[in-house]
């Protein structure tokens, strides 16, 4: 049967474009669900202001009457600006094993960035930085965890047989908790403290951490700005995020550096990895899959890194280390056995070069594409 291209118009489009992914991976053990609540808050534009600066269009490619792909396109009309670039983006990438449905798909939002003056198109890419992004290509028999996503193996042919070409790869470490720090962070971490008026604030009940998020989500924006597809959020995404955030934070798993004067100049956050919980809840908040989540949380081993930064002028001081340490010691004292890094670009060799000396391994390689447009 031939495949038809429909863009999604009503809330029924809407619904099944956000739970295709569930149709197409439900039986695969390492894909897991995301909180569907926040799905449906996404992608409106009324409660995601990402669509207000962008030009966004969704997709859904049909065979026999089936929806059997979906597939988003963006034009990030402010990072274009900031970066002079003419590049589109495509996201949320999900299809069978049919190259005539991903053809359909990609070639569709191929015509409509062309229409509208690009002259690249790179993806798996979202809004920013901080929605997911790149197609897996390498750690198939990992499970994923919430900030991150799993595609099977055949997606890679699917993009690559379409002209797509690397732009970058991410990469996704394990890395163990050691019994006992390691003496040479040790020595960096008294360095730190000692020579550079600095302490570490840490965190036991979430309204000590609620006066801070914003500061830290205010600090990112500084620490990110030359990360990849990273664009600032607003004043009001800022408060969004720490309102979406805060209520399944473990203050525990937020480390802050201050200076003398209260100062934020670092800050590195984790969460213990819910994955199994959000699978048993099959996404569901309600009304009981939160139980299911929250005894996830007690129970795993494993902790995922979310987010993390240094203010320009205090990187190579140690502060790394001195977050690190804390982290790790939290980490100890709670039994986690292994940290996931969340995702690193190829080429944060300084990170990466952290994250080996304490024995991490890479788990997980995710692939952004590119194709240039006629």
């Amino acid at each position: 049967m031939p495949v038809s291209i429909s863009e999604v118009k009503t809330k029924r489009d809407l619904t099944q474009f956000i739970y295709l992914p569930l149709k197409l991976h439900r039986t695969n053990p390492k894909w897991v669900p995301p909180i569907y609540i926040d799905e449906w808050k996404f992608f409106n534009p009324a409660k995601n202001k990402a669509f207000s600066y962008c030009d966004t269009i969704l997709i859904l490619a049909k065979k026999d009457n089936n929806v059997v792909g979906r597939l988003m396109g963006i034009i990030h009309r402010g990072y274009n600006e900031l970066k002079g670039e003419k590049t589109g983006r495509f996201g949320w990438f999900e299809s069978i094993d049919d190259q005539e449905v991903a053809h359909a798909m990609l070639d569709y939002i191929q015509d409509w960035v062309t229409a509208r003056g690009m002259e690249k198109l790179i993806g798996p890419f979202g809004f920013s930085d901080k929605d997911p992004q790149g197609c897996l290509i390498d750690g198939f028999e990992h499970r994923a965890v919430l900030t991150t996503i799993y595609h099977p193996p055949f997606y890679r042919k699917l993009i690559e047989n379409e002209g797509f070409i690397k732009e970058t790869d991410l990469v996704e470490y394990l890395i163990p908790v050691p019994e006992s720090i390691p003496e040479f962070y040790q020595r960096i971490n008294d360095r730190a403290l000692n020579n550079h008026k600095v302490s570490i604030k840490e965190f036991k009940r979430k309204k000590e951490l609620k006066p801070y998020i914003v500061p830290v989500l205010k600090l990112m924006n500084e620490t990110f700005s030359e990360i990849f597809g990273s664009f600032p959020l607003t004043e009001q995404e800022m408060i969004s995020l720490a309102k979406e955030y805060l209520p399944v934070l473990d203050p525990e798993f937020v480390k802050v550096v201050v200076t003398g004067r209260d100062e934020i100049v670092a800050f590195i956050i984790g969460m213990p990895d819910v994955a199994e919980g959000l699978q048993k809840a099959k996404g569901k908040l309600l009304p009981f899959g939160i139980f299911h989540i929250l005894r996830a949380a007690k129970k795993t081993d494993q902790l995922v890194l979310l987010l993390g930064g240094i203010r320009s002028d205090f990187q190579g001081i140690g502060l790394d280390a001195l977050m690190g340490i804390k982290m790790l010691e939290t980490a100890t004292r709670r039994k986690f056995r292994v940290i996931d890094s969340h995702l690193e670009l190829e080429t944060n060799y300084k990170v990466r070069a952290e994250m080996e000396k304490m024995g991490g391994k890479v788990a997980k390689v995710f692939r952004i594409y590119k194709k240039a447009l006629a």
